[in-house]
């Protein structure tokens, strides 16, 4: 009698083991976007049979052994699974399983399984809805949008038709790290042949800017600059420091992001705008340039928006930043606004270094000098990290002149002896009043070949490599089209730079995409590298630093 009533409890499980294993089978095959191609799989010709199920863990081992084989065009495929048994996970509170919206009896005493790379969640509340539960688990998948992953759960769930889940229904989440991302910089060396567009933090977390990287990819490019943190001074990526903004920031898991952008093989650049940060000015007083007449705090043009370059909790804050960043897997930090306030009343401005215990020690600091001692500290530390450091400059400072050096404190000759990549924001329109042109923006190639040449002959004596900004957007120039965009890269190549980053303040690349297909948009040949001779000098008019919405000087 025992005998015969463990064959019928064996004949009675079978249905709910091949329930169990056919789920969790199809959400182990639903993969996301960024994994390999569902072609490397074999088609599954019929329903899968279970081969074999341990009914109870292993009470050593605290596991599961689950055998399943699929019926393949050339045979079969057999699963195996030992699974740990997941003693967090709430069993279910009735007798169903949802599944697609059908219902099957179930006991309580066999849960679904979480195979690798899933997890079983159980439904608490009266009704969950697929979005919602999307949303609460995306940090924790693979999946880089909602959307992606609300359709995977769909997948996993037997093609789940409705929108909701019922209490005690148990949901497979697919895509599931049980660990936390870790992600590690790519070696590239600095005269990579980078092609790469600009993306705000906002942007680069969002369904359009996913779309985006995914398009540039498509089209050729090879790279995608993003912001760690603007001018604004928000931060958008998570980042522990007392002087940090509280928000939620737009990218909620950067070693995720990293991962995704590496899964494309695309080149991760995470920008960080330096000493321009409103919010640290206008929250942390301590950090802020001094009015030499009041004593109060100083503003450029009537903003106040600038720490003081020369202070060291300032420095030591977007250091800390770039660390993060770099242990979060980015393959390079991108410094900007890497200077000095360059407008307002400069005469009123006091700043650390010039107080008399800054003076001390060192009497005959200018403004250059503090720039290039910070980056000698940031090249050290963030190299030891495996990322490549990159500055952006003015366009204007490779006229070397002396009123710009002065206010900006951006000595080009010597900031590249810390650096891997000078980035000059080389814009054509950009040029005011410049080589006799009323309007410079309709002139690209004479701007940007006479910007490389100047900047290659500053730089002879280093090894820097020159990956210039090229403008992506129309202000000032009506003849602003797929056309022009070519021409600055061509330009821009034929004059020795090493890749270009495209920029556009609202991340739009409608004039950007076309060019692509163009040979000068695509890599660079091996033959024209750095061939061309260095222009005649021409003679630098006065010009006044004043920086666009459109774009940045």
């Amino acid at each position: 009698m025992p005998r015969k009533l463990s064959i019928l409890l064996v004949l009675l499980a079978l249905p709910l083991a091949f329930a169990v294993s056919f789920s969790a089978a199809r959400s182990l095959l639903q993969a996301p976007a960024s994994n390999p191609p569902a072609e490397s799989v074999p088609a599954i010709t019929s329903q899968p049979q279970v081969l074999a199920k341990s009914p109870q863990p292993d009470r050593q081992n605290r596991q599961r052994v689950l055998d399943v084989e699929f019926p393949t065009p050339g045979g079969s495929l057999l699963v195996r699974s030992e699974v740990p048994v997941r003693n967090d996970l709430t069993p279910p509170q009735a007798s169903d399983l949802s599944v697609g919206g059908n219902h099957a009896p179930v006991s309580h005493a066999a849960p679904v399984i979480a195979l690798p790379g899933t997890l079983v969640y159980t439904v608490k509340q009266r009704s969950e809805s697929i979005t919602l539960l999307a949303r609460h688990f995306l940090a924790q998948t693979s999946y880089m949008t909602v959307p992606e992953l609300e359709a995977a759960i769909r997948r996993a769930n037997l093609d789940k038709k409705g929108n909701y889940f019922k209490k005690g229904d148990q949901v497979i989440i697919p895509g599931y790290e049980a660990m936390p991302f870790l992600e590690k910089p790519l070696a590239k060396s600095a005269d990579s042949d980078v092609r790469a567009i600009y993306l705000t933090g906002y942007t680069a977390g969002s369904i359009k800017g996913i779309a985006l990287i995914r398009h540039w990819k498509e089209l050729g490019g090879n790279a995608v600059v993003f912001d760690v943190k603007d001018f604004d001074g928000l931060v958008n990526v998570p980042f522990e420091n007392p002087l940090a903004p509280t928000r939620r920031p737009p990218i909620s898991n950067l070693p995720k992001f990293v991962r995704f952008l590496h899964t494309l093989r695309l080149h991760a650049i995470a920008r960080i705008a330096l000493f321009l940060d409103a919010y640290q000015a206008q929250n942390h007083p301590q950090l802020i340039v001094r009015s030499r007449r009041s004593g109060g705090p100083w503003t450029e043009n009537g903003k106040l928006a600038w720490v003081d370059p020369s202070n060291a909790e300032a420095q030591d804050y977007n250091l800390a930043l770039a660390r993060t960043a770099a242990q979060s897997g980015v393959d390079e930090i991108q410094f900007d606004y890497v200077r000095f306030p360059a407008e307002g009343d400069q005469a009123d401005a006091q700043f650390y270094f010039q107080s008399r215990a800054f003076r001390a020690k060192h009497p005959d600091w200018q403004r250059k000098d503090v720039i290039v001692d910070f980056l000698t500290r940031a090249y050290s530390e963030l190299h030891s990290l495996g990322v490549l450091v990159s500055l952006d400059v003015f366009g204007v400072m490779a006229w070397q002149r002396k009123v710009d050096l002065d206010h900006t404190g951006q000595d080009v000759a010597e900031m590249a002896k810390h650096c891997d990549v000078l980035s000059p924001m080389i814009y054509p329109s950009h040029f005011f009043h410049m080589d006799g042109f009323e309007r410079p923006g309709e002139a690209p190639a004479h701007f940007i070949n006479e910007s490389m040449s100047r900047f290659r002959k500053i730089t002879a004596d280093t090894h820097v490599a020159i990956r210039p900004w090229l403008q992506a957007f129309g202000w000032r120039t009506p003849s602003y089209s797929p056309a022009y965009v070519h021409t600055q890269v061509l330009v821009a190549r034929e004059n020795g730079g090493v890749g270009y980053l495209l920029w556009n303040a609202r991340n739009d690349y409608s004039k950007v995409f076309p060019a692509m297909p163009e040979s000068g948009m695509l890599p660079r040949p091996q033959s024209t590298a750095q061939t061309a001779s260095p222009k005649p000098q021409l003679a630098a008019p006065a010009v006044t630093l004043t920086a666009p919405a459109a774009g940045r000087r």
